[in-house]
């Protein structure tokens, strides 16, 4: 079954749509737009397909009743438009939906209920039971308390997240662009990409950066594809004027299809729902022993310690250039660890007897983070 065919026939869908595609360009949420969209999901939930809607548009809607021209860029502000939208976007959903008798229920969270996994069993077993419930999940970024450091920093990332969380059986991301193009699609000669199998099939496309009133772009779209399809979920991505055609399974819009093997949630959950609390440096040959060899990391092979972490908490491994090779939970507390540095298993053993617990990182507890679009916007494979 095609990528397009399993969101046909899905029985559980995550839709994620975006900011510019709810609001108007004075930052009012559009009406119409919303009905339009609601009309859609409710058809397709009335003939049993369970959906959480990942929404964006808090901070856009906050934008018109604050008086403010375009997204703010200092964060209080943010917040303060977020407080403000975030009521009149779940308030129209509501009003919507009831058009068809169905209730919404509004979910607001955190990268650091991703984060941490208390938070994520939590957010996991509250979204199951509001699809038990025959309630539509309204999903959106908790743009009022998140900081710099806890955000997600777009919604396709979140609604990917979403869809692994879920275990969705598709991801559709509704945009203000129809497809993915090998170029700007406002100039002549771009060419849209109906289906992406693979990291080659991206190999020469020219992503865009961020719209006026959102903070996701392609790039984003194509990360979140690549988290996506990372978890055995196909994404559509299209207009959301084209929303019913993306969950009819039409050929319109990009497909991205999941391909090979699946890492588990666990790896998955470390890969792209934690955030490095810090940083270890290696050696040569500790990159070598933990990328080819899949080693757990020892003591000897790191060569400098950064960050405030605990044992436990999510931190980088970083090569001696700087980039990041990989990511794992590591077993000591941040003041712990320089004492450590560059001394042999056997040495530490004796020294420090039953309370050394060997490996820094064990392997089972380390992902290797292959070249990809980071949070930061660097360009990368999916």
């Amino acid at each position: 079954m095609t990528g397009r065919e399993r969101i046909r026939e899905a029985a559980k869908l995550v839709v994620k749509v975006g900011s510019s595609s709810l609001t108007t360009p004075q930052g009012m949420i559009d009406v119409d737009r919303v009905d339009a969209l609601v009309d859609v999901l409710a058809a397709r939930r009335r003939a049993g397909t369970q959906i959480v809607l990942v929404s964006s548009g808090a901070i856009a809607a906050g934008l018109g009743p604050l008086g403010l021209r375009a997204r703010p860029k200092d964060l209080a502000t943010q917040q303060a438009a977020a407080s403000v939208g975030q009521g009149v976007l779940i308030a129209r959903y509501t009003s919507s939906f009831a058009r068809y008798g169905l209730r919404v229920g509004q979910v607001l969270l955190t990268a650091d209920d991703m984060m941490r996994r208390s938070h994520h069993r939590n957010a996991r077993r509250a979204l199951a039971r509001l699809l038990e419930l025959g309630i539509m999940p309204v999903v959106n970024e908790n743009d009022t308390v998140a900081t710099d450091e806890i955000r997600f920093g777009d919604n396709d990332r979140l609604a990917a997240l979403v869809a692994h969380l879920i275990h969705a059986d598709g991801l559709v991301l509704l945009s203000d662009v129809d497809a993915l193009y090998d170029g700007d699609p406002r100039k002549d000669g771009a060419t849209r990409i109906a289906e992406v199998r693979g990291p080659e099939d991206l190999d020469d496309v020219e992503l865009g950066t961020s719209g006026r009133v959102g903070t996701g772009g392609m790039i984003t779209k194509v990360e979140a594809a690549r988290i996506a399809t990372g978890a055995g979920v196909p994404v559509v991505l299209t207009a959301a004027a084209h929303a019913a055609q993306a969950l009819a399974g039409a050929d319109i819009g990009t497909c991205f299809h999941p391909g090979g093997r699946h890492p588990g949630t666990r790896l998955l959950w470390l890969a792209h729902a934690t955030t490095g609390r810090g940083r270890l440096y290696l050696d040569a040959g500790a990159v070598e022993a933990v990328v080819r060899r899949r080693k757990s990391l020892l003591p000897a092979g790191v060569v400098k310690v950064e960050g405030d972490f605990a044992a436990g908490d999510p931190v980088d491994v970083c090569a001696p250039t700087g980039d990041r090779i990989a990511r794992g939970l590591v077993n000591y507390d941040a003041g712990e660890i320089p004492e450590l540095l560059g001394r042999s298993t056997r040495e530490l053993a004796r020294t420090l007897g039953p309370e050394y617990r060997r490996e820094l990182i064990h392997r089972d507890d380390m992902v290797i983070l292959e070249p990809t679009t980071t949070r930061d916007g660097a360009r990368g494979n999916v």
